[in-house]
């Protein structure tokens, strides 16, 4: 009885063709993995990205990716309207105290350091205090004109005086600076609303 069984199984390996068995079709990766073995890289991110945990991965890798691309140089640091103040005051002194002691006033190079200090304050201001950056440019020019300006002047009245004309004769200066700041923002502010408009 066991002597048919066995030709019968001889004959069948005989016959099957070598190399792996083909699989079923319509049987996934899933099915098809041997018991005991891990499934494939695709099958468990298929079933991470399905399950609960899909979203809480993405998220971390959202974060993982964000703080890598700013510490590879992602977008400048914005500054507040307090900072934007502290930045304009600090560089238009700057570049007056510089012009006075290289050519002793405030020329060209007084205006050309306005003029670059109005434009980092237009790109680097944050969206909701945009209006800082057109004020806190004219505040901290005239306030480099009243302590490093040329010339001494006793009591308020000569001190406005001195003012008055120190802007009259640097007005060119001021309105570029101010009105390159004031473009600037104006042009952000409009995409802004643009971007959240197509939103």
């Amino acid at each position: 009885m066991i002597g048919p069984y066995v030709g019968r199984v001889e004959q069948s390996i005989r016959t099957q063709p070598p190399g792996p068995r083909r699989r079923a079709p319509g049987r996934g990766a899933d099915e098809a993995a041997v018991p005991g073995q891990s499934r494939p890289p695709e099958s468990r991110l298929r079933t991470a990205s399905d399950g609960r945990s899909g979203p809480l991965v993405q998220r971390l890798l959202h974060r993982l990716l964000t703080a890598r691309r700013q510490r590879s140089g992602g977008p400048p640091a914005r500054l507040t309207a307090v900072g934007a103040g502290v930045v304009a005051a600090a560089g238009t002194l700057a570049f007056a105290g510089l012009d006075r002691l290289m050519f002793g006033g405030l020329g060209v190079l007084f205006g050309l350091g306005y003029l670059v200090v109005c434009f980092q304050l237009a790109v680097r201001v944050r969206y909701p205090d945009l209006p800082a950056a057109p004020i806190c440019g004219p505040i901290a020019f005239a306030a480099a004109l009243v302590l490093l300006q040329p010339g001494t002047t006793s009591g308020i009245t000569g001190q406005v005086v001195a003012l008055a004309g120190g802007l009259a004769l640097r007005a060119g200066w001021l309105f570029a600076g101010t009105g390159l700041a004031t473009a600037i923002v104006t042009a952000r502010y409009v995409a802004q609303r643009r971007r959240h408009r197509s939103r």
